[in-house]
């Protein structure tokens, strides 16, 4: 990519956010060398790092790559077979712990224990290598760049322990002389110079004290002198330091042996672990941009859903939707100066750098982007004093350059192309540029202010023209970019705006050419439908979302509804299966009662006596529906009713005729019959038909049992798939209820199978004395699966 373009484009200030991002020196040097590529694999490789960085980060928080460190120069005098310092190895060790944290975060699980999926940084994670037991031996030896530790060798350990007590001994020499020699020392103190405990000597004594001098203070008063008794131990601490050093060095030299034998994984962990932090900086800066991963194509397609420029603050910039390459492959853009055409152009030249280097985009999902060979870009003021090139020139030399060296796979961009110099002639000179381009298929945009631009747009195939919105009301553009529209330069509605009189205006447009005048109205006729019909789809969206509320709301009622009225109905059967289970069993029992006394004589007090219970128990039943009916019925309303309309009244069970109408209490008179009573219109009921609700004038309770048990009792009864103890128990209670119905004959379904159950239920058809006869079924009626049994 040329070096101009990414300079004009200010791909260099992404660069610096991107390296800003980066945790170590090296992972900082790999972001700064980052430059767009136009290998489709490669670009997409490194968009899928980046995605999956940036959801690591989303899903795990970030991850530090602090104190990590360039150990490459270290590794090269290892594979020498040098020894390192103390310094590097504690470098060693720091890359390693960097390499345990870095490879603990990349585990398999995120923060709410679920595990991952694999990715494309999983390989990156599972090479790493901690060498545990090398860095904790570094740990162990090493303190710091200063100290190695006593327990680093035996051997140095005991030099020290030596040291130690040499030390003691040499102190407790030097305190005997102090407190024996007090008048010829200068201070009671114990010194060191040269290496070598000394008392410091007044110079009168220099003589008459016992030992050697190593120095004097800089008036001469004073002498540093060795007390010659303990010279013999100063030798022997001199030799146990040399010695000491001797096993630090060995230490050292042991270390090294053992990091020399992992030189490839420690080089393999850097190179990783500052891979990993490149790939990090890249995801933290799509996660700070809100940026998403663009798909990529080689047709010279760009569709770029809400792109923001990344270097505008977020807060002020206005995202812009830009098309090019699929029905059109050239853009011409219109509009005032600062209404945001410039930043147009950056935008699309910069998110294309910048996807092409692996970086996301700050734009919506989905956003498409070309891979192109090259972008050039000619923006901006070109004037060069030193060369002596005015605007103009500097321009025309840029794109004499751009002309010769762009092809089909180039993205060209131009700012005010043809300005600078006689706008006939401008303006001649870019429709002959753009055409050039057009002729050879290459991509383009173009920002101008030349009407004939405008129309070379709106007359050419695969031109479109585009424009930045501006408000005229405000004076202020809004930024937005306009596909397929082209702009106005808004001078005339500016002007009167900032209080320009009326009549130079007029006199203005007085000297625009009818051509031009005709233009700039039909581009304004073209403006005022379209912020109509904006209007109108905006409106239209607003009631399809009000419309979508009001369905989901509706849809919701339905459901509400639906599961009332299962309910109800659950409950309904519910309750009529409970009082069908009670009359089942009463009757029964009557029945059972019943047989047994026209066997045995029963006597016919027992049977009036059973026969009053069981009218008592169907009054009751009769009184509970009743007391049901009326929670279900509505009372008449106070306006409803009318003279002469026929009534129920529930509390008595009578009907009757509204004598008056309702009173402010809602109380009334009904005549019922010979009766006449004041009723509250809460009591009555309204009537539409002749309806006989006298009390009961049955004159024997078989009707009412027929009647109550012919309601539920089914013709047929299916025992298919029952044992046969379970079938014939079945059996038994549905031809008790089937005969005390008053049915005919029923159908007993028992199928083939062995004939087990077919001959159980004909033995257990004989024993019973109600049935008249029983025979096979038919042909139609089941064949030998079922039986017809017949009652008397």
């Amino acid at each position: 990519m040329n070096e101009k373009a990414i300079r004009t484009l200010e791909y260099n200030k992404i660069i610096d956010k991107l390296s800003a991002l980066a945790g170590t020196a090296y992972g900082k040097e790999l972001c700064a060398r980052l430059l767009p590529i136009n290998d489709l694999e490669k670009i997409q490789k490194l968009q899928k790092e980046t995605s999956d960085a940036l959801s690591r980060i989303l899903r795990k928080g970030s991850i530090s790559f602090n104190g990590i460190h360039d150990i490459r120069p270290s590794i090269m005098r290892l594979k020498v077979g040098s020894a390192l310092g103390a310094g590097e190895l504690l470098h060693i060790s720091s890359d390693l712990d960097a390499a345990l944290r870095v490879k603990s975060y990349g585990g398999y699980t995120g923060k709410d224990g679920t595990e991952q999926t694999e990715d494309s940084l999983t390989e990156y994670f599972a090479g790493l290598e901690p060498l545990t037991p090398l860095n904790n031996e570094i740990k162990r030896c090493i303190i710091s760049e200063e100290e190695i530790a006593d327990d680093a060798s035996p051997a140095l350990k005991s030099v020290r322990r030596a040291i130690h007590n040499t030390n003691d001994k040499i102190h407790s020499e030097l305190s005997q002389i102090l407190n024996s020699s007090r008048t010829m020392l200068q201070e009671n103190i114990i010194t060191m110079r040269n290496g070598r405990y000394c008392l410091p000597v007044r110079s009168e004594y220099k003589n008459q004290f016992n030992g050697m001098v190593h120095d004097q203070s800089s008036t001469g008063s004073t002498m540093f002198i060795e007390p010659m008794a303990i010279v013999r131990l100063n030798n022997e601490l001199k030799e146990l330091s040399i010695k000491e050093q001797e096993e630090i060095e060995k230490v050292l030299a042991e270390l090294s042996n053992q990091a020399a034998e992992f030189s490839e994984n420690l080089e393999y962990d850097f190179n990783t672990l500052t891979e990993l932090d490149f790939i990090f900086a890249r995801g933290s800066l799509s996660k700070q941009m809100k940026g998403t991963e663009p798909s990529f194509n080689k047709k010279g397609i760009l569709n770029i859903k809400k792109g923001r420029h990344p270097l505008i603050d977020a807060k002020k910039v206005v995202p812009i939707d830009i098309m090019l390459g699929r029905d059109f492959s050239m853009l011409i853009i219109t509009g005032p100066n600062t209404g945001g055409k410039t930043v147009s152009l950056k935008t699309v030249g910069l998110l294309t750098l910048m996807g092409q280097a692996g970086l996301h985009i700050p734009a919506f999902d989905n956003s498409e982007l070309a891979v192109f060979e090259e972008v050039y870009a000619d923006i901006g003021d070109e004037q060069s004093i030193e060369q002596s090139l005015s605007t103009f020139s500097s321009h025309m030399t840029n794109i004499v350059s751009i002309l010769d060296k762009a092809d089909d796979r180039s993205l060209v961009l131009f700012d005010e192309l043809g300005a600078g110099t006689d706008p006939t002639e401008g303006a001649a000179l870019a429709m002959s540029i753009l055409s050039s381009l057009h002729r050879r298929s290459i991509r383009a945009m173009a920002t101008t202010h030349y009407s004939e631009l405008k129309i070379y747009a709106l007359s050419t195939e695969g031109v479109l023209n585009a424009s930045c919105e501006f408000d005229v009301e405000t004076l202020r553009p809004t930024y937005r970019l306009l596909i397929g529209i082209p702009g106005k330069s808004n001078a005339f509605a500016i002007s009167s705006k900032l209080g320009l009189p009326d009549y130079i205006i007029e006199d203005a447009r007085e000297r625009i050419g009818k051509q031009d005048k005709s233009f700039e109205d039909l581009i304004s006729d073209l403006e005022a439908n379209r912020v109509t019909i904006e209007k109108e789809q905006n409106e239209i969206s607003k009631y399809k979302e009000e419309i979508e509320q009001l369905k989901k709301n509706l849809a919701k009622k339905h459901e509400n509804l639906d599961t009332s009225k299962d309910r109800i109905l659950k409950e309904a059967k519910e309750q009529a299966a409970s009082i069908l289970q009670d009359a089942k069993e009463f009757a029964d029992q009557s029945i059972r009662k019943y047989n047994k006394w026209l066997q045995e004589g029963g006597s016919v007090k027992d049977m009036e006596q059973e026969r009053n219970t069981l009218r008592e128990r169907l009054s009751e039943s009769g009184t509970v529906t009743d007391k049901a009916k009326r929670k279900q019925s509505k009372n008449p309303s106070l306006k409803n009713l009318k003279l002469g309309d026929t009534v129920h009244v529930i509390s008595l069970g009578l009907k009757g005729t509204v004598s008056t109408l309702p009173n402010a209490k809602g109380d009334l008179y009904v005549q019922m019959g010979i009766l006449r009573s004041l009723i509250n219109v809460s009591d009555l009921e309204l009537l539409d038909e002749e309806v006989i609700s006298a009390p009961s004038f049955n004159k024997t309770q078989s009707g009412k049992i027929k009647l109550s048990k012919s309601s539920f009792i089914h013709p047929e009864i299916n025992l298919i798939g029952k044992t046969v103890d379970e079938a014939l128990s079945v059996l038994d209670k549905y031809l008790d209820d089937a005969y005390l119905a008053h049915l005919p004959q029923v159908t007993v379904i028992h199928g083939r199978g062995t004939g087990a159950l077919k001959n159980a239920v004909h033995a257990h058809l004989k024993k019973t004395k109600y049935v008249k006869s029983y025979r096979v079924g038919g042909f139609g009626e089941g064949d030998h699966g079922v039986t017809i049994v017949e009652f008397q």
